[in-house]
């Protein structure tokens, strides 16, 4: 791995810097309610109009090909564009239609369904959400028991999902569902593209601890969808899942919000030495996460490295999750320690510091150690893909 970046890497980010600066005004984020749904979806005024800005730049998606409304970016740039935006907040919401929809898609889609769904993410048209989790099966995925029977030339959807993230604001769903009863786990199941407005969808709302509405249950009755939504091979809908998944895992954001973060509270530290008076080891505790965060930002780097070698990162890409999504709780708590009973004031109270980003940020570092694998899972895979341990 090269730690250095290339010229036109350089002057890429400073392109991206400076677009920032234009385009997010002063104080801009008290103009972006992400309260209700954690972020994950871009939505009011600003967010629309601050990302038809990037999707006119070709910035969505800029590794994909021009023909479906990329700019065949190398995988750095996306990696440094990714990085830039997430450390200066930007209300770009998660767009799964760019992180693992459609990398997959490129993989295993058909022609028609790259022509018909791929330059319909980068030109935001379509939201999407993924249905892999269910109420029994959460780390053990594959025994999941949604069910997808062909009957003529559709295929009728059965079952509930749980966890679904943005599936309220999305108008596609990338679900994973079984196909195959008698065949193992494993391999019985299939990938498929639904439109979450079809009948006999139901879509349920869970608040979570934080009081943001992020997550649904999505419950399935009898859903007809053509049969030609049927993603890859029948059946071998696990081998794409664990693709789709890796690209997931490979986001450099976690470690740029959480350098953000730490820098804001270094100059609330410097600017209020009455709370570093009165804890002074929080001091060296600052110090560690700090090089904790610059240990995320390269195994981030390695796995945005391997990519563009045309590898599929898997171990390397489970172990950046794991210590980035884990990094975020150290942090939150050196935090919680250093602001003391103020950091646990909500964002709307007027004693809050630094806009109550310690609140929100606590309890969300909860859920970044279960959602998309949980810690002890992104172990497990490490074990023994990535040093080759015998299974349990």
């Amino acid at each position: 791995m090269d730690f250095r970046f290339t010229d036109e890497e350089e002057n890429f980010r400073t392109e991206v810097q400076e677009f920032l600066k234009q385009e997010l005004p002063p104080a801009w984020d008290e103009q972006f309610d992400n309260e209700s749904d954690m972020g994950l979806v871009a939505h009011g005024d600003f967010a629309k109009q601050f990302n038809k800005k990037i999707a006119d730049r070709g910035w969505i998606a800029l590794p994909w090909p021009k023909e479906y409304g990329g700019m065949k970016a190398t995988v750095m740039q996306q990696m440094i564009y990714n990085e830039e935006m997430a450390y200066t907040g930007a209300p770009t919401g998660f767009n799964m239609g760019v992180a693992w929809v459609g990398p997959s898609l490129m993989i295993y889609g058909t022609p028609e369904q790259k022509e018909q769904f791929l330059p319909r993410i980068t030109n935001l048209e379509d939201t999407w959400c993924t249905l892999y989790s269910e109420p029994g099966s959460g780390s053990d995925l594959a025994s999941l028991q949604t069910k997808a029977i062909r009957d003529g030339d559709e295929w009728v959807l059965n079952g509930q999902k749980i966890w679904t993230s943005g599936a309220h604001r999305s108008n596609w769903g990338w679900l994973a569902a079984r196909t195959d009863f008698e065949a193992p786990k494993h391999k019985g199941l299939s990938m498929f593209l639904v439109p979450m407005d079809a009948p006999g969808i139901t879509i349920r709302p869970l608040i979570n601890m934080a009081g943001m509405r992020g997550f649904n249950e999505v419950f399935f009755e009898d859903v007809r969808i053509p049969a030609n939504y049927l993603v890859g091979t029948e059946n071998q809908g696990w081998y794409q899942l664990a693709v789709a998944l890796d690209f997931e895992r490979s986001s450099i954001a976690g470690s740029a919000r959480a350098r953000r973060l730490l820098e804001e509270l270094v100059q609330f530290g410097r600017q209020n030495t009455s709370f570093v008076a009165a804890r002074p080891e929080i001091r060296h505790r600052l110090a560690d996460v700090g090089i904790e965060i610059d240990v995320a930002q390269f195994l981030s780097y390695r796995v945005a490295s391997l990519q563009q070698a045309g590898k599929i990162p898997n171990y390397e890409a489970t172990i950046a999750k794991m210590y980035s999504s884990e990094l975020g709780q150290r942090l939150a708590r050196t935090g919680m320690e250093l602001l003391g009973l103020y950091g646990q004031l909500h964002p709307k109270s007027k004693n809050a510091h630094l806009k109550g980003r310690m609140e929100r940020y606590y309890q969300m570092s909860v859920a970044e150690t279960i959602a998309g694998g949980t810690s002890e899972v992104m172990r497990g895979v490490a074990a023994i893909r990535g040093l080759g341990l015998p299974r349990g």
